[in-house]
């Protein structure tokens, strides 16, 4: 039977699950959210990266993102982001989409699921 690591665990939720060789994470948001959207996935994918690593992986090994935007006319600046930063070669499966974040000042939140 696969182990459950559970990284930085709070009351509501894990920051990263490591289930076998796949590493789920929660939906990540910027920690300064008076940023813009360029500004708030570059603080985003610095926590991925981050997060992966303590997980024992990197972003060469993501199957699967999904992301979400508050306002989906920022979908050019965020992939400006994401495209310097993504591993090329090893892009993942990406969903995005328009939604209303937990807060107005969440302009984007991001969740990724690699492998080890």
């Amino acid at each position: 039977m696969a182990t459950i690591t559970r990284i930085e665990a709070g009351s509501r939720m894990s920051k990263a699950v490591v289930h076998g060789d796949t590493v789920y994470l929660a939906g990540i948001v910027a920690d300064d959210n008076s940023q813009d959207v360029t500004g708030q996935t570059r603080q985003i994918l610095a926590e991925i990266d981050r997060l992966l690593a303590l997980a024992g992986t990197d972003k060469s090994k993501l199957l699967r993102a999904n992301i979400w935007l508050s306002d989906i006319s920022t979908f050019g600046q965020m992939n400006a982001v994401w495209d310097a930063w993504v591993s090329p070669g090893n892009t993942p499966a990406r969903a995005t989409v328009e939604a209303s974040l937990a807060t107005p000042d969440y302009k984007v939140e991001i969740m990724v699921v690699a492998a080890k």
